[in-house]
């Protein structure tokens, strides 16, 4: 179980106090957002909550801040464009990270062999270098993406951005699959998971399910405690 939280959201104590909750709910991982001015990949949910921490002052030195506070017992995947990073500085980023306390990094906006020199720095680092892959990512390109590729695989449900979904798509064995040819990397299916039933169904074929805009949803409309409900729920789901 893998709950997604926008790092600040809606205050940095507030977020601060969710992190701890969700993990003590059960979470296995926990993926921490990095607010940026224009989200592209990120669904309505992500995009607010996204506007409002960086209203806030949510920075990227900030939300290494955070996790480093947070301490927590799980590890932490931080999901990141491309272009705060670039801004902060490749390796004073890959150091401070890890210090931090994060275990890995997704850079959303990177495609496998889009920027050799920042893929290297990461896969020579102690961070993992995370890969999102989609349904319409085909074989051989498949194999590309796996170049440098450690601690698990991203699935991207579905096309399009971010946010909750009424369904598992039907395909989804059949993508999980293909993956499993190219990689022992364990796979996570993220994008469009929102309810217990949901990554139930998903975890039946993945190693591990993403859920994000239904848990920023309930702490934004419910507070913490509603998005500590949530994850238990989730978690007890997937580990069914």
């Amino acid at each position: 179980m893998i709950p997604y939280l926008t790092a600040g959201f809606p205050t940095s104590d507030v977020s601060l106090d969710t992190l701890r909750r969700v993990v003590a709910a059960g979470a296995d991982f926990v993926e921490v957002g990095v607010p940026f001015s224009d989200p592209l990949a990120d669904g309505p949910t992500i995009q607010r909550t996204t506007q409002a921490a960086l209203e806030q002052g949510m920075t990227l030195p900030r939300v290494l801040e955070l996790v480093h506070k947070a301490a927590l017992e799980v590890p932490v995947i931080l999901m990141t464009y491309l272009n705060p990073v670039m801004a902060y500085g490749v390796e004073r980023f890959i150091r401070d990270a890890h210090a931090a306390g994060v275990a890995g990094v997704l850079l959303t906006d990177l495609p496998a062999g889009a920027d050799p020199s920042v893929e290297q720095a990461v896969a020579n680092s102690a961070l993992d270098l995370i890969r999102l892959v989609a349904p319409t990512t085909d074989d051989r390109r498949l194999k590309t993406a796996m170049t440098n590729a450690s601690g698990f695989v991203y699935l991207i449900s579905r096309l399009g951005v971010t946010g909750a979904r009424d369904n598992v798509p039907g395909d989804l064995e059949q993508h999980v699959g293909r993956i499993r040819l190219v990689t022992r990397l364990p796979v996570a299916v993220g994008f469009g998971m929102s309810t217990p039933a949901q990554a139930q169904a998903a975890a039946r074929h993945a190693d591990g399910v993403v859920v994000g805009s239904a848990l920023m949803d309930a702490l934004a409309t419910g507070g913490v405690a509603a998005a500590e409900r949530l994850a238990r729920d989730l978690a007890t789901a997937v580990h069914a």
